[in-house]
């Protein structure tokens, strides 16, 4: 398990399956992910038979509170580009409606950080969000993300266009903490 202050990332295990597929559908959450649809358990047990076990490219843990074990969320890294060291940054905090905070998410996204930069040897992670998402853009500058860009009314929400938001954190920019004992 890799730890943090609050949370341990571990691997996601088969009965975590049902807390994150009931977290992912939930409406007001999933207006932040790429995955537009409600999601059955058959396209969960899919995800991780064929992208969590099976994908080399996708790095996915469970988050967990230290203090108990209480599942609170996922996140990973995805879409790795290993050549050149690369990959997209994804998080959530499902348990007590959270979706991203400063305590659990910042925890976890440093640990997150921490093993791509350091384990992984990756050179740059990234991520997509939308226009609307300020509770990432937050976390994102608590955790030295820098704004790449922007591509302009790509993603269709609430009756209008949103902007895609990019952001990026290079190895040499993350703020390493001292790891816990």
């Amino acid at each position: 398990m890799l730890k943090g202050e609050h949370v341990g990332l571990r691997g996601i295990e088969p009965q975590d399956l049902a807390q994150l597929l009931e977290w992912r559908n939930r409406p007001e959450y999933r207006r932040h992910f790429r995955e537009f649809r409600e999601l059955t358990s058959e396209h969960q047990a899919k995800w991780y038979r064929d992208v969590v076990l099976a994908d080399p490219r996708v790095q996915m843990f469970s988050i967990v509170e230290l203090s108990g074990g209480r599942l609170l969320g996922a996140c990973g890294l995805c879409y790795i580009d290993w050549p050149n060291r690369n990959a997209d940054f994804s998080i959530y905090i499902g348990a007590d409606g959270l979706y991203i905070d400063e305590k659990f998410a910042t925890d976890a996204g440093r640990v997150l950080l921490r093993y791509g930069f350091d384990e992984l040897n990756l050179h740059r992670v990234w991520s997509e969000i939308y226009d609307f998402d300020s509770r990432k853009m937050g976390l994102f500058d608590r955790l030295g993300f820098r704004l790449d860009g922007r591509h302009r009314q790509t993603h269709w929400a609430e009756g209008k266009w949103h902007d895609s938001l990019f952001y990026g954190i290079l190895s040499g920019e993350f703020r390493r903490e001292p790891q816990p004992a």
